[in-house]
């Protein structure tokens, strides 16, 4: 007797309450699988991109912005600080590496993010192609970028100004494509990087552009020196963050007229020398300068706090779903028992035993389990594949290709439910009396 076999026919016979049962099933098991791949999917974005970074120091604000606009790239800036300012804190004897970020233009839905090479070192990043940039203007773009755009070594293209798609283009100057970075899982993935001189070259352009378009054309020459001596201090600075110049070097004026700094950076992203400067760093950040010190590890379980209180709710609603299905499998097999005595009486009379029946009933508890469970996975991964397309920001784009392995213990928690509602009816069908229930029909 094909034991899987018989218990088919046998949900096929009452299909109304099998198709009930199984979407009860799926349902709670979807929920559950589904919460899991995006608890994972997201834990693991956050790790990636906040691995070796210890601190982060910009401007003050809300400490929770200040990391997701600098790490996560997925909100906007608290401010900038002072270039002169951002040095001093790469000087402070407790900073082991630190990483300025400049942002404020977009490509599209992609980041432009000013910084130097040491950014590819703390994210461990590596180039599939190409070279790093090194003069003003050149690019190194992430694998996504690289496959959403369409974009190759030697491509050009247009920033626009702004965090989101749709700001003013930059038409002044070309940013060119050097170099694409292997993809690494990292927040990198989705970010176009160039020098910070870059970025501070594009806006000023654009502050001469507009300068020009309201008639101030005079002092040509003027400006041409202006240009040279701007150029001058750009190289400056490009090489003391590449560490080809003393921080300490002023750039030697041209001119007369006071010299004033006015670059700005958004953040730095730093790594602290020794343990001991947990403690010490953000203290002295915090309450000695103008500026804010905020932590990864902190904002980041700050953040989880936040949206457990969500993922905890939907938990208890799908265990609650769980829990109904379990009950209404066990009325289902429970009913069909009574209608099926004489059925299972005959099965005895031709040579089955008792086990035999026992093992039928809890065969079809297991096989509609098991139909369910792979129905809830089945839509749970979809639903997520769908929501990740309809995305906008590039940098949280979630997937339903992925798999975890707690989602093994979906499938044996799916069957385990399964037994339990039926073994119940089972050990009914195992008492039954055969003689009395043919006599009774």
């Amino acid at each position: 007797m094909n034991l899987i076999k018989l218990s088919w026919y046998n949900l096929k016979a009452n299909i109304l309450s099998t198709l009930l049962n199984v979407l009860l099933l799926s349902f709670g098991i979807g929920i559950i699988a589904l919460l899991m791949l995006v608890s994972d999917q997201i834990g693991k974005k956050l790790e990636n991109n906040s691995k070796g970074i210890d601190v982060v120091v910009g401007a003050k604000g809300s400490p929770l912005q200040l990391i997701l606009s600098s790490i996560y790239h997925i909100d906007f800036p608290t401010g900038n600080i002072k270039l002169s300012e951002a040095e001093a804190i790469m000087r402070n004897p407790s900073v082991k590496m630190a990483v300025p970020v400049g942002l404020g233009d977009s490509f599209e839905q992609f980041r432009i993010v000013g910084t130097n090479p040491k950014f590819a070192e703390l994210y461990e990043l590596k180039l599939a192609q190409g070279k790093p940039f090194d003069s003003l203007f050149e690019v190194n773009i992430g694998a996504n970028v690289a496959r959403v755009k369409h974009l190759k070594v030697g491509d050009t293209f247009h920033g626009s100004h702004g965090l989101s798609a749709g700001g003013e283009e930059h038409h002044e100057h070309d940013y060119k494509v050097t170099g694409i970075f292997e993809e690494n899982g990292s927040v990198a993935d989705n970010l176009v990087l160039t020098s910070m001189e870059s970025i501070w070259g594009m806006h000023e352009s654009v502050e001469t552009a507009d300068h020009d378009a309201h008639g101030h054309k005079q002092g040509e020459i003027e400006t041409a020196k202006k240009d040279t001596e701007e150029v001058d201090e750009m190289k400056l600075v490009h090489d003391q963050f590449h560490g080809e110049a003393p921080l300490t070097q002023t750039p030697t004026p041209h001119s007369d007229e006071p010299e004033t700094d006015d670059h700005e950076i958004t953040a730095l992203l730093i790594k602290y020398r020794s343990p001991v400067s947990v403690v010490t760093f953000p203290r002295f950040i915090n309450n000695e300068t103008n500026m804010q010190a905020a932590s990864p590890a902190q904002e980041s379980a700050r953040l989880f706090s936040l949206i457990g209180v969500g993922v905890n709710a939907l938990q208890w609603f799908a265990g609650l779903i769980i829990v109904i299905s379990i009950f209404s499998v066990f009325i289902s097999l429970y009913n069909s028992l009574k209608d099926r005595k004489y059925d299972l009486a005959i099965i005895r009379t031709i040579g089955a035993s008792r086990s035999k029946v026992f093992l039928l009933i809890i065969t079809e508890g297991l096989l509609l389990a098991a139909i369910a469970t792979v129905i809830g996975l089945l839509w749970s991964h979809g639903a997520l594949e769908i929501i990740g397309k309809y995305q906008d920001a590039e940098q949280t784009k979630l997937t339903g290709l992925a798999f975890v392995k707690d989602e093994y213990k979906l499938i044996a928690g799916g069957l385990i439910i399964g037994l339990i509602a039926s073994v119940i009816p089972a050990i009914q069908a195992y008492k039954t009396d055969i003689s009395k229930t043919l006599a009774e029909n």
